[in-house]
């Protein structure tokens, strides 16, 4: 397969004007004129020359000898001058072919650039549609290499390119006839590939063929490097009618499709649908309402409550972050979350969120807790314990009654990072504990080694519990190691009557769940804590008045 940048063979084949050799008419006159007076010349000196060879004469005069001498001398320098200009118009021409060269093709990977594909696609999907095969059609495959900055930033750019390099030859390698390649951008890489629509599978296969190319490994700078391949379909059958620009909507098409496979786990192709576009414009929409919503302050804490579910007594509050979205209305963390740790404002969104909670909390009695949630990303920040303390010292929030919940997703990054920011947070007072327990990732040595206060069933496993005698075993197993370590165990997600039985019967917990009511604003805890005379201002005014009494007693 070969490919080259559009009209560019026509475009060199064509005069960039008359050539400079062609209009130099001066030089061309002296060559002229000297021929003319050389062969002048020379027909009056011969004879004479041959004469006096001969021994017959005295030889020509001088000066006709001078003449003829001088003619010589312009015939030669004419002649250089007409060579010196013709090689400087094949260089000059050379350098402009090379120019444009360079304009129309990627000077890395020799594939086509940005610039030039468009035109080639456009000029394609032309001829498809002026085919008398009415089955003609174009595919425009779109390639982005995984991870290709963290290749980079571990191996190095010299590594990077000659990744670059590789690739581009590979697919190559596994193109069809008069398919073009061209190098978008970076890591990016588009596919051109004429087929027929009836063999649709056909493009299914190069998808599939570029992709385990790419796979195998190569050699670089004395070691191996492999990597995968996200890959975005789409065809000239599925452009909008009148579309005036095939190969910006193709591109666009083909892009949405690789952000798709990119998104459902990399190292795949998708084809492009029309939902693709859709879902691309809310993610987008999504994207744009949780930067604009940190900065306006949507984002606020929501209270579940934790209780004894032996006695019933409350015993603090989890707080659960909730996005008042003007446009999307109350949008639930699950929804918002992933994405804000995408964009890389996780610790933004959360910080501004428990410093509201940590101001919200410290009116409620002294004895009820705050539970915050930390995210994995968080974390991963060594300066995270810090930017904690500093959150509460803001608030004036006492440390002892604040739990912080990590998942057991922050074990297996990394252990030595979470042991010093755990360790920092609970000499200063404030709680651990380990959020949902069993999902896989803890085991009973990690449990050891970190110094939580407390453990959390994961609320899949409460949500079984009436269905499977299975789970309760696990969690009755939950509970002894809590038991024998020395850490009281919560349970999440207790929703019904019977759950919060079954749980009792199997040992002491504390818990949390629908059962108990749902998560509420902070307003309506303050009116709740006011009713039960639970707030801090109801707690001090309490004591005054037991001093008081005491005081009335003893006096």
């Amino acid at each position: 397969m070969h490919e080259s940048a559009p009209g560019l063979e026509d475009k060199a084949a064509e005069p960039v004007g008359k050539p400079r050799a062609e209009r130099d008419v001066i030089a061309q006159g002296i060559i002229a004129a000297a021929i003319i007076m050389f062969v002048g010349h020379a027909a009056a000196v011969v004879p004479g020359v041959l004469q006096f060879i001969n021994g017959h004469g005295e030889g020509p005069a001088p000066y006709l000898a001078s003449a003829l001498l001088l003619n010589t001398a312009l015939i030669i320098f004419g002649w250089r001058r007409h060579n010196e200009l013709v090689a400087e118009v094949k260089k000059g021409r050379r350098a402009e072919e090379e120019a444009r060269k360079l304009a129309f093709t990627d000077p890395l990977t020799g594939s086509l650039n940005r610039r030039s594909i468009g035109p080639e696609v456009d000029k394609l999907v032309a001829e498809a549609e002026a085919n008398d095969n009415a089955h003609a059609a174009i595919a425009f495959v779109m390639l982005d290499i995984d991870h290709f900055k963290q290749i980079n930033d571990l191996n190095g750019h010299r590594a990077g390119d000659t990744l670059l390099v590789t690739m581009a030859e590979r697919v190559r390698d596994v193109l069809p006839e008069r398919s073009k390649l061209a190098r978008l951008g970076g890591d990016e890489f588009a596919c051109v590939i004429p087929y027929d629509r009836r063999d649709m599978v056909a493009i299914d296969r190069v998808a599939s063929a570029i992709i385990a190319t790419a796979r195998q490994p190569f050699d670089v700078a004395g070691g191996q490097l492999a990597m995968s391949l996200s890959v975005g379909i789409a065809c000239s059958s599925g452009l909008p009618a009148n579309c005036k620009s095939p190969a910006e909507e193709l591109l666009h098409m083909a892009d949405m499709a690789m952000y798709h496979a990119k998104k459902n786990g990399r190292n795949r192709y998708d084809w492009f649908e029309p939902k693709m576009e859709q879902d691309l414009r809310s993610r987008a929409e999504l994207e744009n309402g949780i930067l604009a919503g940190i900065a306006r302050g949507e984002f606020l804490p929501f209270y579940e409550q934790q209780v004894d579910i032996e006695t019933g007594a409350l015993t603090g509050f989890e707080m659960l972050a909730r996005w008042q979205s003007p446009h999307l209305g109350l949008v639930s963390p699950d929804k918002f979350i992933p994405v804000a740790e995408e964009l890389g404002v996780i610790a933004d969104l959360s910080e501004s969120v428990i410093g509201q909670a940590l101001r919200d909390a410290r009116d409620w009695d002294s004895r009820l807790t705050l539970a915050v949630n930390i995210s994995p990303v968080q974390m991963r920040d060594p300066w995270f314990a810090q930017r904690l303390l500093k959150l509460m010292a803001e608030a004036n929030f006492p440390p002892e009654r604040l739990e912080i919940e990590i998942t057991e997703m922050c074990l297996s990054e990394n252990i030595g990072l979470v042991r010093s920011l755990v360790t920092s947070l609970k000499n200063q007072g404030v709680t651990v504990s380990l959020d949902d327990f069993g999902v896989g990732y803890a085991t009973l040595a990690q449990l050891r080694a970190l110094p939580f206060d407390r453990i959390k069933i994961d609320r899949a496993f409460v949500s079984r519990l009436a269905r499977s005698e299975d789970t309760a075993a696990v969690i009755a197993t939950i509970a002894s190691i809590g038991e024998g370590m020395n850490l009281p165990v919560t349970a999440e997600g207790i929703e019904t009557e019977t759950l919060r039985d079954s749980l009792l019967r199997i040992g002491t917990f504390k818990g949390q769940g629908y059962f108990y009511g749902k998560p509420e604003t902070a307003e309506q805890v303050r009116t709740r804590l006011k009713s039960e005379a639970r707030l801090a201002i109801d707690a001090r005014a309490a004591l005054a008045g037991m001093d008081e009494e005491v005081r009335a007693v003893n006096g």
